[in-house]
Formats: structure tokens, sequence, C-alpha cells
């Protein structure tokens, strides 16, 4: 049976019906999932795959040794990191749908605590390099529907982050690849700064200290003055200023309108100001 055919049947399926074919064709389904999850076909990839793969874990249809395999698989070299630091090439689909598989993965482990420790830390540590070696910042790609990276990319910072075995020494490589994500040579057009403010949300729900997230913001602005030392006014510069502003200023407002870290929203406040000239 074709995948597609295969995942079309699923979908119109009992619960009871879902166990027993997961029991009988249940690792054949899934390895079949996984070699065609960066599919240009938007549908198989975005809304068959993709959907049975959250259907799955949201009705515990799969075994403690399945979910180890599948993030085991995700995060490989080969899915999570397939082609990275291309543009313009299809491997972004598979990274960026790798990306939220792996999403989906670590939620569920905060309720089972299935995966293996040593695995999960190793991986919290590398976090960062995802969102600071994608390259591809595609929201919508014509004839192949959705492929948002960055997107995808800041959901997964933000459920690493709500792990309960995430430590917020892994915090700052986070925040590293956050203040880069702006000055890949694009201004983002399809609500990726909503998507990449929800990780200094997230910190702020763990307790994270406002004074690192200041220092954050600060380091953040302090690219424009060394871009203008180095390199002076190009298209780069303009376009790491807008995209660095927009995400400030989206981040300004959600704080503002939850009443949170007052602190940060003055330092916001004062380095938006004075890179819009409000007041001058």
């Amino acid at each position: 049976m074709l995948l597609k055919e295969a995942l079309q049947t699923f979908t119109t399926m009992t619960h009871a019906q879902r166990q027993a074919w997961m029991a009988e064709q249940g690792d054949w389904l899934l390895q079949e999932m996984l070699t065609h999850i960066g599919s240009i076909d938007a549908e198989l990839r975005d809304q068959l795959i993709y959907r049975t793969f959250i259907d799955l874990l949201s009705d515990d249809l799969l075994t403690a040794q399945q979910l180890q395999y599948l993030f085991d698989t995700a995060i490989s070299e080969s899915f999570l990191y397939a082609g990275i630091g291309e543009r313009l090439t299809d491997s972004v689909f598979t990274r960026s749908f790798s990306a939220l598989l792996v999403a989906g993965i670590l939620a569920k482990d905060a309720e089972l605590f299935v995966l293996q420790e040593e695995t999960l830390h190793t991986f919290f540590k590398q976090i960062g390099r995802y969102l600071l070696l994608e390259q591809d910042t595609r929201g919508f790609v014509p004839e192949k529907g959705w492929a948002h990276s960055i997107a995808h990319g800041a959901d997964l910072a933000v459920t690493i982050i709500r792990h309960p075995q995430f430590d917020l020494k892994y915090a700052p490589s986070i925040l590293h690849a956050l203040k880069l994500v702006a000055w890949k040579g694009t201004v983002y057009v399809d609500d990726e700064e909503e998507r990449l403010i929800a990780i200094v949300e997230a910190l702020l729900d763990r307790q994270y200290a406002e004074e690192a997230l200041i220092e954050f913001v600060e380091q953040a602005f302090d690219k424009f003055e060394m871009h203008l030392l180095t390199e002076g006014y190009n298209a780069r510069f303009f376009k790491g200023r807008t995209c660095t502003l927009n995400i400030m200023k989206t981040l300004y407002f959600a704080l503002k309108m939850n009443n949170r870290a007052p602190q940060l929203q003055n330092c916001l406040y004062s380095q938006i100001a004075k890179w819009l000239k409000i007041g001058a």
C-alpha cells in the first residue's frame, strides 16, 4: 500500500482501529513517514504525514521505543540538519518538518518522561545550532507549501525551554542564535517575529533572569554599531536593522500588554526609540 493511500485511510479510522493498525504495521508506517517527511508534495508532507505524527502522539499510539527511535532519527544530521546552510533548495522541508516532529515528541515526553536523559541533554546543549545555521528564510513556497524553517525552529526552541529536563544554563546559546536570526539577509514577512519572541516569553516563564535578557537586547542593538563600523550602510545593514527592530517591537508590546518584565520593557523602549529616532 502506498504511503499516501495508507495515511488517507488512517485518518478515517477509529481509535481502536488505529491501535490495531499500529500493532501490525506501525514500524513500517513510521519508517515511511520519516522517509518522506520532507516531501515537496504539500498534502503528503503537511496534511498527512505531520498531522498523523501529531495524532499518534496525542492519542498515545506510540511505544517508548518508537518515541526514542523517532527522536534519535529526527534530530540527526540527515533530518534536522539535512543540507543546513543551503538556500532555496528542497532540503528545507526535511529540516523544517523534522523540527516540528521533534517539538511534538518533546511535548509528549514532558508528560511521559520516556526519552533518555543523556540524549536529551546532549541535544539541549546544541539547540541554538539550528536557528544559527539555518539560512533558508522562505515562508510559503509556491507549489510546495510552507517551509517556514525559522518559525518552526522557534517553535522547537520554545518546546525545549518548557521541557522539565531543560537547564537554564543552555539558554545563552538560544539567545545568541535569536540575536543573529535577524541578520540572514532578509526581512521576515510571515509573522516569524511572533514565534521568535515566544522564546523570550518561555524563558521568563522559567524565571530566567531579567538582567540576562536585558543584556541580550543590548547586544542585539550593539550589532548595529558594529556593522556600521565594519561594513557601513549597505543592504545587509538595513535588512538586519529592520528585522531586529520588528522582533524587538513585537517583544516590547507582548511584554507591555501582559504587564511583564518592566525593566526589560524599559530597555526595549529606550533602544527602539534611539534607532527609530523617536523624539530626536
